[in-house]
């Protein structure tokens, strides 16, 4: 992962604006300071010094955050809703009226003085002619709602995969040192996981470290069929399963120097077990069995490992890692199949189309490239970013659309049902949340019809209630008939 022993100092802030830090979902304290090699890559100073003079109390506390967490309780924080970003309010509660630059300017001033961090010089350069051109403007997708209390977080500025949607109202979530699921549906948070104490298995299994973990860095995190797995920056991996209480198995994968867990990919085998995959920086790959609870495979390679993904038919891995090369391999051997060429610098992202024929890989070089497996020779396609690296991709269910997400400010987004943004920032951090646009115009018809007919019983406001329908249409179907009220 970059440069091996790199790890951000827990005292040294991302500093970024406009979005901040983004990893998407359908996602460092007592590290020693080996960091002399470590650049930044949200490197913006000149422009955020100019935004910390607009926000002075922003860096007076020493805490992760200038808002005391009972700001939330005590409503001092607000969301920001559909209807108030209709009227004008910023999606993110920033005060642009009150600052001396404009939101364009402070994009425009983004755009131009954002710097990449690249572990090739220049690769992000190198690697735009290639890149297919997109087509862009048109509007999928409508704001629903911004979750200030739901403060999502990162620990690794490489490391993405830390917000988890299981359905378009379920998301999981990295909070600090907790695993958080936020119900959209309910608009409410729970807590899941919290590792900032000593965390053990409840359940006996062969091969389960039964003393467990204290404080768990967590650098990734997975969420699918009722299982969750938190990997941390010491090789930890924690399962818990959704339907029962308490942790069902923990492992320390390496005892190596370098042995932080990248990415872990959950999947379903052919005879239904469940098992999963961790991508370690120790130049491991793992397959765990948790219908066992132990380790199935072990495959090694010469780079540290930065992300897998397991083909739908679960005969092949991509393996992407500190090498430009993306590695296609056999997932019963782990011999190379075919090393792929074509990205200019390290990999941090993959994901499977659920055909089985294309994926996709994300690159510190700004590109995410289409690959096909019945031609394998060169990518059939390569898509650019605007800052950074792309460091996230999702493919929808039906394998119609993909997403892929870079460091910072920007969400690539062909088309998905429901998508879910992780804002990391002290002041700002949130959630945010997206629904795919529909023409609903025999659906609002209905509605009227509906509204005025009940309205003519109980009298009312007709037009009243059926703007706040129409503006609000998927609350009307989620809350129970009695329930919906109206300001």
């Amino acid at each position: 992962m970059g440069i091996h022993r790199r790890r951000r100092p827990a005292s040294r802030p991302i500093r970024t604006h406009l979005f901040k830090s983004c990893f998407i979902g359908w996602n460092m304290t007592h590290y020693q300071e080996d960091d002399a090699e470590y650049m930044d890559e949200y490197d913006m100073e000149d422009i955020d010094d100019d935004m910390d003079e607009e926000f002075p109390s922003r860096y007076i506390s020493g805490s992760d955050s200038d808002v005391d967490e009972n700001d939330y309780a005590n409503n001092k924080i607000s969301d920001t809703s559909a209807a108030q970003a209709r009227r004008g309010k910023d999606i993110q509660g920033i005060p642009w009226d009150r600052l001396s630059i404009t939101r364009e300017k402070y994009r425009q001033t983004r755009l131009e003085q954002y710097k990449n961090y690249e572990n090739i010089p220049h690769s992000g350069e190198r690697s735009g002619k290639d890149c297919k051109i997109t087509k862009k403007g048109a509007s999928f997708y409508d704001f629903r709602l911004n979750s200030r209390s739901v403060k999502s977080t990162i620990l690794h500025f490489q490391l993405r995969n830390l917000v988890w949607a299981t359905s378009k109202h379920d998301v999981y979530l990295m909070s600090h040192f907790s695993v958080i699921h936020w119900s959209s549906l309910k608009h409410k948070k729970h807590e899941i996981l919290n590792v900032s104490g000593h965390v053990a298995p409840s359940e006996k299994h062969p091969g389960s470290l039964m003393e467990g973990f204290t404080q768990t860095q967590v650098s990734t995190l997975a969420v699918k069929d009722k299982l969750l797995v938190a990997g941390g920056f010491q090789g930890e991996l924690i399962c818990k399963h959704l339907d029962r209480p308490g942790v069902s198995f923990c492992s320390r994968t390496t005892y190596d120097d370098n042995a932080i867990t990248n990415a872990v990919d959950i999947y379903v085998t052919p005879s239904g077990a469940v098992h999963f995959t961790a991508s370690n920086n120790d130049c491991g790959v793992r397959d765990f069995d948790m219908e066992k609870y132990q380790l199935s495979k072990h495959f090694h390679f010469l780079w540290p490992v930065n992300h897998t993904s397991l083909s739908p038919d679960g005969k092949l891995l991509i393996i992407v890692g500190d090498n430009p090369d993306v590695m296609l391999v056999d997932s019963d051997t782990g011999k190379t199949v075919m090393p792929l060429h074509g990205h200019l610098d390290y990999s941090f992202a993959s994901a499977w189309h659920p055909d089985g024929v294309t994926f996709a890989t994300g690159n510190q070089d700004k590109t995410c490239r289409i690959w096909d497996v019945r031609n394998l020779s060169e990518s059939v396609a390569v898509l650019k970013g605007n800052l950074g690296a792309i460091r996230s991709i999702r493919y929808t269910s039906d394998g119609r659309y993909m997403a892929m997400a870079e460091p910072a400010d920007f969400v690539h987004v062909p088309d998905t049902e429901s998508l879910f943004i992780g804002v990391w920032d002290r002041t700002y951090g949130s959630l945010l949340e997206y629904g795919r646009r529909r023409n609903y115009s025999y659906l609002d018809s209905l509605i009227i019809y509906w509204f005025s007919f009940l309205h003519k019983l109980m009298g009312g406001d007709v037009q009243k209630a059926v703007d706040v329908n129409k503006n609000d249409r998927e609350l009307w179907f989620s809350v129970p008939f009695g329930t919906r009220q109206f300001h």
